[in-house]
């Protein structure tokens, strides 16, 4: 098995909502609308979905009956080039309709950087010094 991610699906209560959020909000690229039952999302490296969190249960055993929990014990992770960038991310997020978790500090690791839940309480850190960037924007992780 090569060792790579292809898609990482959040399961959404609102999926047009979500959409909002994401595309109008934070300005991640699709051609793909609510109407179309699933959203694919054009980043670089894996990409990303937003599809319906009873559906997404269901397509796991149809017979599973979940909740969506407060803290899934995940974090998404969004890099930074510049300490301010992450400052404007979390501002960007707010706007668009998600809480500030944890405001931008610096980090324990030598770093900056700070959280913010979207409308569905999937937490995102954004961050700053942690990694260098390949030219294609991913992470140099050696």
């Amino acid at each position: 098995m090569e060792p790579h991610i292809s898609i990482i699906t959040l399961g959404v209560l609102d999926l047009e909502r979500s959409y909002r959020f994401y595309r109008e909000g934070l300005g991640f690229p699709t051609t793909w609308t609510p109407e179309k039952g699933v959203i694919f999302f054009k980043t670089t490296g894996t990409s990303r979905a937003l599809y319906p969190f009873d559906k997404l249960a269901e397509d796991v055993d149809p017979k599973l009956k979940v909740k969506k929990p407060k803290f899934s014990g995940v974090a998404l992770a969004y890099n930074t080039r510049t300490k301010a960038e992450v400052n404007e991310v979390l501002e960007k997020a707010e706007k668009a309709g998600g809480r500030i978790e944890k405001p931008a500090q610096d980090a324990f690791w030598g770093g900056y950087s700070g959280y913010f839940s979207d409308p569905d309480g999937y937490l995102w850190e954004v961050a700053y010094g942690a990694f260098e960037f390949n030219d294609d924007g991913s992470l140099k992780i050696t």
